[in-house]
């Protein structure tokens, strides 16, 4: 046995996270971690990683019983944790977060700690360092860039890289696949079993059973901060493992539809932009063309780095595009900004909720009211009353879980934030919906409520544009299935009568 917690206590103003959680994780294991969100998984591992302070328990490393009340702590140990929330520096590039706080210096063949101290840096050495460790992990990231020019995915490969390229006994992946393709999932499956190989035990907390079954060798399921289930990964018929996370049968995970398809709603002719065009750093996309009909969705499928958020953005104004045309109920719409898609009744569900869907520090109840704030205006002032009444309506039937709607958004769990990005969709009455990985980082509960949801919009006569990147999302939700590969547009199928692995040809190869 590498690690073990006992009877891990934790609270927060005085509501329990943790209540006598154990988790134990043998040398060279692959160890699955699950639960609902708001289970505590991210505040178990935080506190092994030493950035968390436990109310009650004690953590066995080897047997014994070391100091372990900072992240330094955790590290001395062998500990190393890569957050769901990334935690990288944006203005540095990608080599000087490989190598941020073990920075080379020259003349010395391993690495020097520089803790504050006056020394050198050899930025040569790093880059050498960091081109060699990004192509051993098989990562198409050009060292030099900054991080902030970066997409989600290619963020959370550098979060990857830089935990594996230390050495350590342990490394705490916490929802490590949540913007990866499939691709790019199996790299990261690679790796792991490449460090696994080495001796090092890995943590993969996820929220998908697919990936628990294919990387991990034995799994621990949390719900409402205690141990309910500790046992070997099953490889298939996940009934019980979802049963002990939501302490209930989730039958119908993609629920049917009653499929009543109208005009189309959104037409979008040869658009195309190229990259310089934006400062994002993103990919480029040429002549895309498709149309969306009422109470149809439509799957856009392709690796990370296709374009297929990119041209979502366009549709939406975020970075518009430099030709084509966008028709909304037959009549070409001049959308050059997201004020303009707003009122043409387009809403974007953004892939990085937090970053681009969400005001943080604001209430529930204004972010709800944040794209249609004159709904709730009277005599030129915000009626607090009058905007809570409507934010509460929406939370009752959205099934928002929060203490009130004054509570601040940052506090909810990811699968309650994405419902109030669609709360807030909902409440300006937009009809045409474009949906950026709708599920990314939420559990499986609040999966069956967001896709109960996308067909009530789809039921009521809404338009859906859906970017996934899980192909059972794409065969379980859409009507068609559009396939991008390198910015174009590579065909049209219709999800009955094709298969995962025709789409995958489609987006890899082309053909």
């Amino acid at each position: 046995m590498l690690v073990e917690l006992r009877n891990i206590d934790k609270s927060y103003g005085g509501v329990p996270v943790l209540k006598r959680a154990h988790l134990t994780v043998d040398e060279g294991e692959i160890h699955g971690l699950v639960g609902e969100n708001g289970a505590g998984k991210s505040t178990l591992v935080k506190i092994l990683a030493g950035e968390v302070a436990r109310d009650g328990g004690e953590i066995r490393w080897l047997g014994a019983l070391p100091p372990l009340h900072s992240r330094g702590d955790a590290e001395r140990l062998g500990i190393n944790m890569i957050h769901q929330e990334l935690n990288l520096a944006p203005h540095l590039s990608v080599a000087e977060n490989l190598f941020l706080g073990h920075e080379p210096s020259p003349g010395k063949k391993g690495r020097l700690r520089l803790p504050g101290l006056p020394g050198i840096i050899d930025r040569r050495r790093e880059l050498a360092e960091a081109r060699a460790s990004l192509e051993h992990l098989e990562f198409d990231l050009d060292p030099r860039t900054p991080v902030r020019r970066l997409s989600p995915a290619q963020r959370q490969l550098v979060e990857i890289a830089r935990a594996v390229v230390q050495p350590t006994r342990l490394v705490i992946m916490d929802e490590p696949t949540s913007s990866l393709s499939a691709k790019e999932v199996e790299e990261l499956f690679r790796v792991v079993r490449q460090i696994q190989a080495r001796g090092t035990a890995v943590i993969f907390v996820t929220h998908r059973m697919e990936e628990l079954a294919r990387i991990a060798d034995r799994v621990t399921v949390l719900r409402d901060g205690e141990t309910v289930h500790e046992g070997p990964t099953p490889r298939s018929g996940f009934g019980e493992l979802i049963r002990a996370m939501v302490g209930r049968e989730l039958k119908d995970f993609y629920p049917a539809r009653a499929h009543q398809i109208g005009e189309v709603a959104l037409q979008v002719e040869g658009l195309s932009r190229l990259a310089g065009e934006v400062s994002t750093g993103a990919s480029d996309f040429q002549d895309i063309s498709l149309s969306v009909r009422r109470g149809e969705i439509v799957g856009l499928a392709g690796l990370i780095g296709a374009g297929r958020t990119e041209v979502v953005e366009a549709i939406f104004g975020a970075h518009p595009a430099s030709s084509g045309r966008i028709v909304i109920e037959g009549r070409e719409a001049a959308i050059h900004s997201p004020q303009d898609a707003i009122r043409h009744g387009l809403a974007l569900i953004t892939e990085d909720r937090k970053r681009t869907g969400l005001a943080l520090i604001l209430s529930v109840c204004h972010n709800i009211t944040l794209a249609n704030l004159g709904a709730a205006v009277r005599k030129g002032k915000l009626d607090l009353q009058r905007e809570e009444k409507l934010a509460r309506g929406l939370m009752d039937r959205l099934h928002i879980r929060a203490r009130s709607g004054s509570q601040k958004v940052m506090r909810l769990s990811g699968g309650n934030q994405q419902k109030v990005v669609l709360a807030k969709w909902l409440f300006r009455q937009a009809r045409i919906f474009l949906f950026d990985e709708p599920t990314r980082g939420v559990d499986v509960g609040a999966k069956v409520e967001i896709y109960r949801l996308m067909n009530e919009l789809a039921e009521s006569g809404a338009a859906i544009l859906m970017v996934s990147s899980e192909l059972p999302e794409i065969m379980g939700m859409t009507d068609r299935v559009l396939v991008m590969r390198n910015g174009r547009l590579v065909t049209e199928l219709v999800t009955k009568e094709t298969t995962q692995e025709e789409i995958i040809r489609f987006a890899t190869l082309g053909e």
